[in-house]
């Protein structure tokens, strides 16, 4: 039996399951607020009623844990080399969000051979029917691995700042995504969020000023999700490792996250966001290293 066919068997045995909305949130560089963003929506999907696990795809570092201020005891590797269940690597935070950290440090976690992503598959099916949402928090940066992650995805959620270095990097993300080849803009939503701004007004310009390029050369429609203002509430909590969700639920970042998080579940209901799935969604990675 060819890989194709395994994958074909894998979509049947799962289609009868619910399948979760899976979030995909990245940024073009480092220190944009990417894991804040990806905590603090978490924490807001819950105080809605949500199931919500996060994915922590960035192999290298190991944010999200931080962020928690909560060490697990297994990770995905373990999953892959050491025959731990879906259950065993799940670690519960705050409001009981779940997280899968990929693990400090694991220098091979992003390029694993097919096998390897197939037996991951088998596992993190399981998800569609604990979670509501699954969050994918990717490394920053334009590598193979975030890419693999973004193509297979079908709502991605951009953080970008003012900051003329982020902006560069969050068209050049985008400019290397849109040359996949296995890239569909028709089966693909770019929402961006203008983080670290310091007025609605300054959010919106930051907006249209890295879609007027995305318009000319990419041709990739991105939708303005909205903005987190400069908080030094923020920064406090995550000194204290805990999100400011829940540090401080009287912030205007928090004010923020509450905002980005209802107009992602009413953009769920006016756009019929068509919900992949796990198997859909790391089928298309696998599908893409044959």
């Amino acid at each position: 039996m060819d890989q194709a066919e395994k994958l074909r068997m894998l979509k049947a045995q799962t289609q009868a399951r619910p399948l979760a909305r899976v979030i995909t949130v990245t940024s073009g560089k480092g220190g944009v607020g990417k894991s804040n963003t990806s905590i603090n929506l978490a924490i807001q999907f819950k105080k809605m009623g949500k199931r919500v696990i996060i994915l922590d795809a960035d192999f290298g570092l190991a944010n999200i844990e931080i962020m928690f201020g909560t060490v697990p005891k297994h990770n995905l590797c373990d999953l892959i080399y050491q025959g731990k269940s879906i259950t065993d690597i799940i670690t519960w935070g705050p409001m009981d969000v779940g997280f899968i950290s990929g693990g400090s440090g694991i220098a091979g976690m992003a390029n694993l051979n097919s096998d390897y992503l197939r037996y991951i598959v088998q596992n993190l099916v399981q998800l569609d029917a604990m979670a509501d949402i699954i969050i994918v928090d990717t490394g920053a940066g334009i590598s193979d691995a975030v890419l693999e992650f973004l193509v297979a995805s079908g709502e991605i959620l951009l953080v970008t700042t003012p900051e003329p270095t982020s902006i560069t990097d969050s068209y050049s993300l985008l400019k290397a995504l849109y040359r996949h080849p296995r890239f569909d803009e028709n089966a693909t939503k770019v929402k961006m969020i203008a983080n670290r701004v310091n007025r609605e007004s300054e959010g919106e310009i930051l907006f249209q000023k890295l879609n007027a390029v995305v318009e000319r050369y990419l041709k990739i429609p991105m939708i303005y999700l909205g903005y987190i203002p400069e908080d030094i509430q923020l920064s406090r909590a995550v000194m204290q490792q805990v999100p400011v969700s829940l540090a401080n639920p009287g912030a205007k970042s928090t004010a923020a996250y509450e905002r980005l998080a209802d107009r992602l579940m009413g953009r769920e209901e006016e756009e019929r966001q068509p919900r992949r799935g796990m198997a859909a969604f790391f089928s298309h990675i696998i599908s893409g290293r044959k």
